[in-house]
């Protein structure tokens, strides 16, 4: 996700880490990254082999409808706590991130106060702002009439916005950083071709979805 590049560096400032800690920071981000994709893998593959053995084909164009066809192999009642429980979980962890990132990105481009150590009284522009892009995340979903819809365009819009971020902070890690930590040597050109795949997996797989 293209803003979760702006939360891991601003994460990182907030945390205060310095040049001695940057080995920890990666092996942190990268233990991360792979437990997330493996829960993502998990919950696709579970989805896609209980769906499978549904020969209705349900419909999936609604929560609702995603809802119903996945609980009942949990049980009524219980499965419905799980998928409450499962989508509650992700939509708050994603809308505090998504809200972070933007709220310690503006701080850095206005100059407020800007870290979770200080109190609300101390930082008001910063958890200001934290709390309207909260609320309006939250309104805009409120009024959102297909939320599956909406869901996959905010996918799309991600993918393609994507090679920007990723582009830009290549060449800010090749030019703007202290010569004694820019990208050079073997370790560029991996993360250059590590960007490169990711960024056409990622735009092939929106315009896949726009059109699907």
């Amino acid at each position: 996700m293209p803003w979760m590049i702006f939360y891991q560096q601003s994460a990182i400032a907030d945390k205060r880490l310095q040049p001695e800690h940057y080995a920890a920071a990666r092996w942190d981000t990268a233990l991360g990254a792979i437990v997330t994709q493996c829960v993502m893998a998990a919950v696709l593959i579970a989805a896609a082999a209980t769906l499978a053995g549904n020969a209705r084909q349900p419909s999936l164009d609604t929560i609702g409808d995603l809802s119903a066809a996945l609980t009942p192999f949990l049980g009524g009642t219980a499965g419905r706590v799980v998928f409450g429980l499962g989508v509650l979980g992700a939509a708050l962890v994603a809308a505090i991130v998504a809200s972070l990132a933007l709220a310690w990105g503006l701080g850095e481009v206005a100059g407020y106060r800007r870290s979770l150590e200080y109190h609300p009284s101390k930082a008001p522009w910063f958890y200001a702002v934290f709390s309207v892009c909260v609320v309006g995340g939250a309104g805009a979903i409120w009024a959102a009439p297909d939320l599956v819809s909406l869901n996959v365009g905010v996918q799309v819009m991600n993918a393609l916005l994507l090679p920007l971020v990723l582009g830009l902070l290549i060449l800010l890690a090749v030019r703007a950083l202290p010569p004694a930590h820019r990208l050079r040597g073997g370790y560029l050109w991996v993360a250059v071709a590590v960007a490169t795949v990711t960024c056409a997996l990622g735009v092939w797989g929106g315009i896949a979805g726009a059109i699907g």
